[in-house]
């Protein structure tokens, strides 16, 4: 790479390979027939190995020495886009992009499902309509029948890899990123030289590299869908997983973000210093002025006025009165020429037939519309032109027409569908101006879309419009005595243009009379139009400079114009200049993009004669990246008779009308002005003029000078318009005659725009006349030549510094080889996220380009716009072709398109986001402030001012006849003696009939059976463990009870699914391992199942314990009861996987146990006389006590609903409930969420079965967690109309060192909500907030303090106790606590900690248990049943699964909620912290098109509401984040198994 520049080729070389360059382009010779041609050129000054001559001298050309003809080289890039491309421009961004090289950018590349990847082959899109200049936009030069599309051979990839050095750093790591397979590894194809053949088709494969050595294994096509048989993945099973940074890291996952990992370490911008407060302490960075920053240092600048405006005498007094002189003296005279798609003249207007034709049009519109009482159309009413541009004709017979007729026209475009792209905005405008009459031809009348009556529907936001066909053998003849009142040009309005904002609303901006006719009075004498000129017009002719000068001021000089439609562009591009030829026109107004195809098409014709033009006007002149096209175009048809001094750009804008023109000279001496301008000084708005030698320039070429009777100045952009520095950019403004008035209707604006006064430094204003602003951004350089360096419309300031967008566009484009994006479909825009402007790109890109290439086209255009315009790219996004919206001309709608990037609906096929490098005004990371020690002043229950966190439940109160038994065993057998046929427990079916049910003493009886089995053919000792897995129903209370009249410890264990035996088996297995228990009692079902086939794939089933089926028990009962000797001995384990994936046994004592039933006895008042609706779990926790434990303690009667039911029957729970006439419910999350979304229609129809939940007194959510405030008031409103009470839906809250610490119960006031702020929260305070103030969440109270239990809030690090209202650890002091995990591993330490825990100060006496909770008491103004205030508990979020971050604490369930809310598609979202990064994973319920869309709006959304930027966005299916019976997310299962690279995604981002 060193000899780059070794061996500098002959000019005649190089103009000899231009030439051969565009004859390939052109596909005059084969790409064989190429490099044959080329390799012999380049031969001799080669010395490379055969296989890379001809890439090398290819790729060699573009950094060639400045110096170097830079004339042939333009020539060269014929099917480069002219327009877009400057030769400076390329060269900066190829330098700029080798620089990167050295810096070595590593970028992770997103892996893709293959579904998405295939839907971007050469089938799946017809190409675009790419030629497509729109008015702002321009088109580009594919499309057009001559433009080659660039067949991608071997050439091309070795090219690649030697233009992308950058590709070297990633091919280490992207070689295990899988997704699309070899082109990853091109860098090797450096390395090695060895290269596959590969045919020169237009897709070609990727060569082969799979043959080298590289310290990766090279994984070649590795299909994203699992062909191969997968690993079961370590899903739901919950093994005591190495999670946290004991993760292996040999998967793909994990080195693609360790690879992103590395990228983040590299220094960013510097560090910034001041804040702003954003109504909080928490503090977002503000960038500060750069103290180097240049400044402007010129003097104040003078308003410069143009040549005076010469009054010719026979100019005429007004516009009509022009054409009644032509179409009376000359009727002859040809008027206009318009041409069919062949570029055969059409149809010539003369002035006498538009005189005529006009005078009829007027007529009719004023006299035979409506009824001669009330006319539809009188004078000064709008009317609107809807003409297609292949038909200028009868829209300047309709144009003139209205003049005639004195009502104001409205030229628009045709609308196509009822859906255009902008179409709605139009509508809009024509409402505004109380447009009731369209114009149209026939044939466009004939277009329109018919409803089906035929009649034409009224499009979408438009007025209802009555549609005129203004042929003329449509209309009716004028009497002879009526003739149009011709006027002198006054001040009334003449006609309005439309004009699209920023925003994409459509504003009309009203031309007066007078300033009609002094506008074509001012370009008669600045372009010196003589009469019967013929100029050839390309551009719009409704509105603009196509308008100006091809319909206005052609009739005032009695011009002829050839109008060349833009349909005839598309199939001939060098049609004007033919026309220009054959005609032997003076004049031509043209596009950049006519030049740049007429170069790209012009070596079909040899006899080209440009000799006659004496001006070319160039419209978007004033457009940067116009220079180029200039400059090519005059340098290929210089030969061909073209003058340099020929070329005329202008600057125009729809308020100010033209703002400046370069005038025709004769003198071919003068040189155009030209300012290479620093790109780093224009972005502070101050003009330094640079030598080219700097890589980020702006090369702007002069609009010549302000027009004749006018007066231009300088103003600030921003804020009072006062006058510039000479060396400042500014927003040009006018002060003439000829400009707009004011925007139709809207007069605040209007005066914003039309009636500025600009003022010097002093403050005074400079001239008593209104200036008008021009929303174009320039200077006035020496000479009085003014310079155009932006539009308003494309300014986009990020943290303080002004960037255009046509620009960016430019340096998008120069990015080369570039075959894989469609020039002139590339939008650039800025959003506005976390206080500052984001820059957007969004290009089409071609079918044909592979996800490789495009990645690599991304990472180039972001390391490009980062060194020339040292501002990051904040979203980069590729679309499938022809997808952009589009305005009527084919150039892309950009408002349009900003919309639909906002609302996730623009489908991208890639993207690219970097947010980390793009953010820099995040919050400083929070530094931890040491606590309040121990020797803070604690006086009596305050500490350091406040009243100590602490509050308890009511007391156990006095013993009542069942209380008197220590033990359950003893309690069932009492009420076998006295209510021997009580029924205990009811269990409904599905269809919601009983099943079976249990009365006191079958109980009995039944648990003694099962005790005499488990003594004889378990042969078990008292204190021995028994697994008993049983789906949820009656036998396993039966065996439970068993259990303890025969002295041994029950573990509950969910059985395994029999669909998913490989997933819920091992599960199983490893409770029953780790709880070591020494039998396994079932179902004989389950008991054939734990011994199948299938069971012995997913576990070694020789090694379970012996297994006894309770179905046939044998007759006899056992030959006594055993009774416990110890209170405090083993009751049961109660085992369960928490949300971290931790398998852990919770020991609960014959103590607890008892007082565990007594406390929820008291809370929700249960006597025997009850019944209790049970719709849970019933393997641990609350739903385990209340399933097989309350009922024998309190005597109540339980109907059991198995959840698992619902899933067939959503309305079970819920009729079982009407049914029963229950008071008192309890069900989980998961049950709640199945109602609401299951019978979310049905209301009425249970209705009308007669559901009536008006009895329900509580229905309690069984929760350890935060209770779902949305859920609980989406249920509680839903079954409202039922009955249901709102006050009776609470919610309750245990863990797993106390099962149950709230329960709302029956008494005792109604559970509070508090709204706080969550920005306090991330920092471990509190801060009460009003509803509905930014960034408030609403917290439910988690139900009322059991009897019995007492709770302090503790800081979990100090462990000293917090005031009221702090957040910090709850900790738990109660009877009913469990006494200590059950481990294998006896981890003292841990158990000592959760079970164990003493304050540091205060009371240090008391024991506690650490619930691992966050939350915080806070005393309200309520009273509970004993009088006293009452204390409510807020959780606030598990500390397991908080994530440090920055050095806050965020809570996953807050995070997930904000990305739940931004897209429709989102069902479901987990996130959980990997390294430093924040993952997160969303479910999209809808096609996988949507996935990238969900990318741009997770991170916005996660950077404006939490301040982070997130790491990685991994797209799934529905269903694939896992969740534990009690409906919480597992997301450390999701994590490995997103590390371990089975979640199949649908598509993974990795933000930079």
């Amino acid at each position: 790479m060193a000899d780059r520049d070794a061996l500098p080729l002959p000019l005649e070389v190089r103009a000899r390979l231009a030439e051969l360059e565009l004859e390939l382009s052109e596909g005059d010779i084969t790409q064989k027939g190429y490099e044959k041609k080329r390799s012999k050129l380049l031969g001799a000054y080669l010395p490379h190995p055969p296989g890379l001559e001809a890439s090398m001298a290819h790729e060699r050309r573009p950094p060639m020495a400045p110096s170097a003809s830079r004339y042939h080289r333009r020539r060269s890039s014929g099917t480069r886009d002219e327009r877009y491309r400057s030769d400076v421009h390329t060269e900066a961004v190829q330098a700029a992009l080798a620089k990167h090289k050295e810096r070595k950018m590593a970028v992770p590349m997103p892996s893709k499902r293959r579904s998405l990847v295939v839907q971007t082959s050469m089938d799946a899109y017809t190409p675009p309509d790419t030629s497509s200049g729109s008015e702002e936009e321009g088109g580009q030069g594919e499309g057009t029948p001559t433009s080659s599309q660039g067949s991608v051979s071997m050439e091309h990839w070795i090219s690649r890899a030697i233009h992308q050095g950058s590709t070297t750093s990633s091919s280490s790591s992207s070689t295990q990123s899988g997704g699309s397979g070899a082109a990853g590894r091109l860098a090797d194809v450096l390395a090695q030289t060895h290269v596959g053949k590969s045919g020169n088709k237009n897709h070609s494969a990727p060569p082969d590299v799979t043959t080298y050595t590289s310290e990766h294994p090279v994984q070649v096509e590795r299909p994203q869908v699992s062909t191969v048989p997968r690993t079961t993945p370590k899903y739901g099973n919950a093994k005591l997983m190495e999670t946290g940074d004991g993760v292996p890291v040999s998967s793909r996952v994990s080195a693609k973000i360790q690879q992103l990992v590395n990228t983040l370490k590299q220094p960013r911008r510097p560090p910034l210093r001041e804040f702003f407060v954003d109504d909080f302490e928490e503090l977002l960075e503000v960038q500060q002025p750069d103290p180097n920053q240049p400044r402007p240092e010129g003097a104040q600048m003078v308003a410069i006025r143009g040549e005076p405006l010469g009054v010719v005498t026979n100019w005429p007094p007004s516009l009509e009165a022009a054409l009644q002189r032509w179409g009376t003296i000359s009727p002859k005279a040809p008027c206009l020429t318009t041409m069919d798609t062949n570029g055969k003249p059409l149809y010539v207007l003369t002035y006498g037939k538009l005189w005529s034709r006009s005078i009829k049009v007027a007529y009719n519109i004023l006299h035979k519309l409506g009824t001669k009482q009330e006319p539809m159309v009188r004078p000064g009413d709008r009317v609107a032109l809807v003409f297609p541009n292949n038909d200028p004709a009868a829209f300047m017979v309709a144009f003139y027409g209205c003049l005639l007729a004195e009502v104001v026209p409205v030229p628009i475009e045709v609308p196509l569908t009822r859906k255009d792209a902008g179409s709605q905005q139009i509508g809009f405008l024509l409402g505004s101006c109380g447009v009731t009459v369209a114009l149209t031809s026939d044939a466009c009348h004939k277009g329109l879309p018919k409803g089906p009556t035929g009649e034409i529907p009224q499009f979408k936001g438009w007025p209802k419009l009555l549609w005129f066909v203004t042929e003329s053998k449509h209309l009716s003849k004028p009497p002879r005595d009526w003739f149009p009142h011709i006027k002198d040009a006054n001040n009334d309005t003449a006609y309005i243009e439309y004009k699209t904002c920023k925003d994409g609303s459509v504003l009309g901006v009203t031309v007066t009379r007078i300033a009609l006719l002094t506008h074509c009075q001012a370009l008669t004498q600045s372009c010196g139009y003589t009469e019967a000129e013929i100029i050839v017009n390309v551009l719009d002719f409704k509105k603009d400079v196509g308008l100006w000068h091809g319909i206005l001021t052609s009739v005032m000089n009695m011009m002829h114009v050839i109008s060349i439609p833009y349909s005839l562009m598309k199939v001939n591009p060098l049609s004007w200049i033919q026309k220009v030829c054959q005609y032997k026109a003076k004049v031509a107004c043209v596009k950049s993009r006519d030049m740049h195809w007429a170069l790209v098409a012009h070596r079909d014709q040899r006899d080209i004669n440009l000799s006659s033009l004496r001006m070319l006007v160039v419209a978007d002149g004033s457009n940067p990246w116009s220079i180029s096209s200039c400059d090519a175009f005059l340098n290929v048809f210089q030969s061909k008779g073209l003058r340099p001094e020929v070329i005329c750009p202008c600057a125009s804008s729809a308020e100010a009308l033209t703002v400046a023109i370069r005038r025709p000279t004769d003198d071919s001496n003068q040189p155009p002005g030209r300012g290479v301008l620093s790109m780093q000084g224009l972005s502070y708005g101050v003009i330094r003029v640079d030598s080219e030698e700097r890589l980020s320039v702006l090369t702007v070429q002069d609009v010549g000078t302000v027009m004749p009777g006018a007066l231009m100045c300088v103003v600030k952009p921003e804020g009072v318009p006062q006058l510039c520095r000479t060396d400042e950019i500014g927003e040009l403004c006018v002060c003439s005659i000829a400009t707009g008035m004011s925007y139709y209707g809207l007069s605040g604006m209007t005066k914003n725009t039309f009636e500025v006064f600009p003022t010097s430094s002093s403050g005074a204003p400079i001239s008593e006349y209104p200036f008008t602003r021009t929303g174009l951004l320039g200077f006035i350089g020496p000479g009085g030549l003014v310079f155009v360096s932006g539009k308003m419309d494309g300014l986009m300031v990020v943290s303080g510094r002004r960037h255009n967008a046509d620009d960016i566009v430019a340096t998008a484009l120069a990015v080369e080889p570039m075959k894989f994006v469609y020039r002139g479909r590339i939008a650039v825009f800025s959003v506005t996220v976390l206080h500052d402007e984001r820059i957007v790109v969004v290009a089409e890109q071609r079918p044909d380009s592979t996800e490789e290439d495009s990645f690599q086209w991304m990472s180039r255009v972001l390391q490009a716009i980062d060194s020339i315009h040292n501002v990051g790219v904040f979203c980069l996004a590729l679309v499938p072709a022809n997808t952009l919206p589009k305005t009527p001309l084919g150039g892309i709608h950009l408002s349009e398109t900003k919309q639909l990037f906002l609302e996730g609906s623009l489908h991208p096929c890639n993207v690219l986001m970097c947010p980390h490098t793009c953010v820099t005004n995040l919050p400083k990371p929070r530094q931890k402030q040491p606590e309040i020690g121990p020797a803070s002043v604690m006086v009596g229950n305050l500490v350091s001012g406040k009243r100590i966190a602490q509050a308890s439940g009511r007391d156990l109160g006095q013993i009542e006849d069942n209380d008197q038994f220590l033990f359950l065993s003893e309690v069932l057998q009492w009420r076998a003696q006295t209510t021997p046929d009580h029924v205990l427990f009811t269990l409904l079916s599905s269809k919601g009939a009983v099943l079976s049910s249990l009365t006191c003493l079958q109980l009995h009886k039944r648990a003694e059976k099962i005790a005499a089995m488990l003594m004889e053919r378990g042969h078990l000792q008292d204190g021995d463990h028994v697994a008993l897995v049983y789906p949820p129903g009656i036998d396993l209370i039966a065996a439970f009870y068993g259990c303890l009249y025969a002295g041994c410890v029950p573990i509950t264990v969910r059985p395994p699914h029999p669909q998913n035996i490989a997933t819920t088996l091992p599960t199983v297995k490893m409770i029953v391992e780790v709880s070591r228990s020494a039998c396994v009692m079932t179902s004989q079902v389950i008991s054939k199942l734990l011994k199948s086939k299938e069971a012995s794939a997913a576990v070694d089933v020789r090694a379970w314990p012996p297994v006894l089926d309770t179905d046939d028990l044998p007759k006899k009962k056992p030959p006594q009861l055993y009774k416990p000797s110890n209170p405090d001995t083993l009751a049961y384990l109660d085992f369960s996987v928490s949300t971290t994936g931790m398998l852990a046994g919770v020991k609960m004592s014959h103590t607890a146990t008892s007082a565990f039933c007594r406390s929820i006895k008291l809370q929700c008042e249960l006597y025997p006389s009850r019944e209790v609706a049970i719709c849970l779990d019933p393997y641990c926790g609350l739903g385990f006590v209340l399933w097989c434990l309350c009922s024998v303690y309190s005597g109540h009667q339980s109907i059991l609903i198995p959840p698992s039911e619902l899933e067939v029957n959503p309305a079970l729970w819920l009729l079982a409930v009407s049914q029963f006439r229950v008071r008192d419910t309890f069900c989980s999350y998961s049950v709640m969420e199945l109602c609401t979304k299951g019978l979310g229609l049905q209301t009425e129809s249970l209705k009308s079965r007669g559901l009536d939940l008006s009895r329900v007194r509580t229905c309690v959510v069984v929760a350890e967690e935060r209770p779902r405030i949305a859920l609980t008031q989406s249920f509680s409103k839903l079954f409202k109309d039922l009955g249901l009470h709102p006050r009776a839906v609470s919610t309750s809250f245990g863990c797993r060192v106390n099962l149950a610490i709230c329960l709302q119960g029956t008494s005792g006031p109604d559970p509070t909500t508090v709204y706080v702020d969550m920005r306090a929260l991330r920092h471990d305070r509190v801060r009460l907030v009003e509803r509905g103030s930014p960034h408030s969440l609403p917290l439910m109270e988690s139900g009322k303090i059991l009897p019995g239990v007492r709770i302090i809030i503790a800081n979990p690090e100090t462990k000293g106790p917090l005031g009221d209202s702090h957040l910090g650890e709850i900790w738990v002091h109660c009877a009913h606590n469990g006494s200590g995990y059950f481990t294998v591993y006896g981890d003292e330490a841990l158990q000592s900690d959760h079970f164990n825990s003493r304050l540091s100060f205060g009371d240090t006496q008391t024991v506690w248990a650490r619930t691992g909770y966050l939350g915080f008491l806070r005393r309200t103004e309520l009273t509970d049943a004993s009088g006293e205030r009452h204390d409510a508990l807020y959780v606030v979020g598990a500390l397991d699964e908080a994530m440090e971050l920055r050095g806050m604490r965020y809570h996953p369930i807050d995070i997930e909620t904000s990305v739940i809310r931004t897209h429709k598609s989102i069902m479901e979202c987990a996130v959980f912290p990997w390294t430093n990064l924040l993952v997160v994973v969303v479910e999209l319920e809808g096609s996988e098109q949507e996935a990238l869309d969900l990318v741009p709006l997770v991170t916005n959304a996660v950077l404006e509401e939490h301040y982070l930027i997130v790491g990685v966005v991994v797209v799934v299916d529905i269903g694939v984040i896992p969740i534990n019976s009690r409906g919480e997310k597992q997301r450390m299962h999701l994590r490995d198994g997103f590390l371990a690279d089975q979640l199949d995604p649908i598509y993974v981002a990795y933000n930079m």
